[in-house]
């Protein structure tokens, strides 16, 4: 039998009557007359094949198909309203499981402080942190398994951003690099070897720094990906090759492994950063409290 042909009143009004051995008891619980309960009674009998309860006196017997329906209808109505009338947040006490998508370059940079608030503000509660790529295979925001992505503004039906900050980047070179760290004419820029970050697969060689160097009629000779921060900036450490850094992870990497920034003829440029996040998570109190977590971390960091 298909729940979907049992009307769900009727299991209500069996569960009261069960609990309180009487029609008339019932029927004030549920504010109606006792003739609409013995009618409901009527037709769920008919739907399950059991009298379900037989009359005693002025009170009910129920048969063993009751009794046996009657822990499974209490505990099922008592969940039900347990999430129906659930209590307000209170952050402090939330276990909820969290997954937050970031790119290396924000784990380096806003990981910690956010890890620190979260100890502080929802100290039970767990964040569990994915990379990009997680993202991507995982799928968008619009499904369970990710709540909130921190980097480039994502696109798409629902979805929500906000800007976080705008992350200067830096092209940067090995320190024994025969420009190091000299301010670099156009010839000499476009003389240079880089090696690019894609997070994603893909058969083109771009990244948001191509654009600049297009703007500026200065052709970029890129002659290798790799999916992390950490693998292009060791390549850059040591080669010939050179690569642009997110600021921050520069300032937090850069000296470990002796590289040095370049100096160019091109303006400065960023990436805009940004939070995003689905329609389906926009008012869940859990999730706007780690909003309100992750403004505040990369609002402490310069």
């Amino acid at each position: 039998m298909s729940i979907s042909s049992v009307d769900l009143n009727l299991l209500l009004t069996l569960h009261i009557v069960l609990r309180e051995r009487s029609v008339a008891r019932a029927a004030q619980q549920l504010h109606v007359t006792p003739s609409a309960v013995s009618n409901a009674l009527a037709r769920l009998r008919g739907v399950l094949g059991d009298p379900l309860v037989t009359r005693k006196g002025r009170g009910i017997v129920p048969t063993p198909r009751a009794l046996e329906l009657a822990p499974v209808l209490e505990r099922t109505l008592l969940e039900l309203e347990s999430a129906i009338d659930a209590q307000p947040f209170d952050a402090a006490r939330s276990t909820r499981l969290l997954t937050l998508a970031m790119g290396e370059a924000a784990q380096i940079a806003w990981l910690v402080p956010i890890a620190g608030l979260m100890q502080t503000e929802m100290p039970r509660a767990r964040l569990r942190v994915v990379g990009i790529d997680s993202l991507v295979s995982l799928g968008d925001l619009s499904g369970p398994e990710v709540d909130l992505h921190i980097g480039v503004k994502g696109r798409g039906p629902g979805m929500h951003a906000e800007h976080l900050r705008d992350e200067p980047l830096a092209l940067v070179a090995g320190s024994k690099h025969r420009f190091a760290p000299r301010r670099l004419t156009r010839t000499q820029l476009s003389g240079l070897r880089h090696v690019i970050v894609q997070m994603v697969p893909s058969r083109s060689f771009r990244d948001p720094v191509s654009a600049a160097y297009e703007q500026a009629g200065i052709e970029r000779q890129v002659v290798m990906a790799v999916p992390t921060f950490t693998a292009a900036a060791a390549l850059a450490a040591a080669t010939d090759l050179v690569t642009s850094l997110p600021a921050s992870f520069l300032a937090a990497r850069g000296a470990k492994l002796r590289l040095r920034e370049l100096k160019t003829p091109l303006p400065s440029h960023s990436v805009p950063i940004s939070m995003c996040w689905h329609e389906r998570t926009h008012n869940d109190p859990a999730l706007v409290k780690l909003r309100t977590l992750v403004r505040s971390a990369v609002a402490c960091r310069p």
